[in-house]
């Protein structure tokens, strides 16, 4: 079973994986990003994963990404690869999983997290005023990262972007697109978090 997991950026997929990876713990978890910036680094002196979408060519960067997905699409065993279905540039919004990267990464099921933009926005403030990395309540890290400011409109837009390219990207490999509704009102911490998890694991071990 492979799984991809795509939410805006500053929404909390890391704490999701790492809370599904304790029930599981033989799953291997898969950050796209990170596999690019891996490489970026070496071919191209990029100091932090924010500065790729800003400083890399697009041809590199279509590049970077299908070096990251041949290196999932080699791996074996249950795994949750975190990713973008859309991102952010300066001349728009760039297909994160288009079709010739999704059909090396050949998931079971591609999963969306959808979440009140005002959530959001709240988690984004949090992380831009870290001055270093927090552990949480629940185990996992919170790391300063330096996000672009977006209001609740854009990001709004961006969830309708990643539902959109989601559904194009399932498209070409057969799969089904499963969308997890977290925009109901938190009653204690991490309730969204823990919610998007046990969905996750139904999967998984379904």
């Amino acid at each position: 079973m492979k799984l991809v997991l795509i939410a805006v950026p500053g929404s909390g997929k890391s704490t999701i994986m790492n809370l599904v990876k304790k029930r599981i713990p033989e799953l291997k978890t898969v950050i796209f990003g990170d596999l690019m910036f891996e490489i970026a680094k070496k071919k191209f002196g990029i100091k932090n994963r924010d500065e790729m979408r800003k400083k890399i060519k697009l041809k590199d960067y279509r590049k970077l990404q299908e070096l990251a997905a041949e290196r999932i699409g080699r791996l074996k065993g249950k795994m949750i690869i975190d990713t973008h279905a859309s991102i952010k540039q300066p001349l728009g919004y760039y297909p994160g999983l288009p079709s010739h990267i999704i059909k090396k990464i050949r998931p079971d099921s591609i999963v969306v997290l959808d979440f009140d933009p005002k959530v959001v926005f709240k988690r984004r403030m949090v992380d831009f005023k870290l001055k270093k990395p927090e552990r949480t309540s629940v185990g996992t890290i919170r790391e300063p990262r330096a996000r672009d400011i977006e209001n609740e409109e854009e990001i709004e837009l961006h969830q309708t972007m990643n539902k959109m390219f989601a559904i194009a990207a399932a498209n070409e490999v057969a799969c089904p697109v499963k969308i997890i509704n977290l925009r109901f009102k938190e009653k204690r911490e991490f309730e969204h978090a823990k919610k998007a998890a046990e969905e996750i694991i139904k999967m998984l071990k379904g």
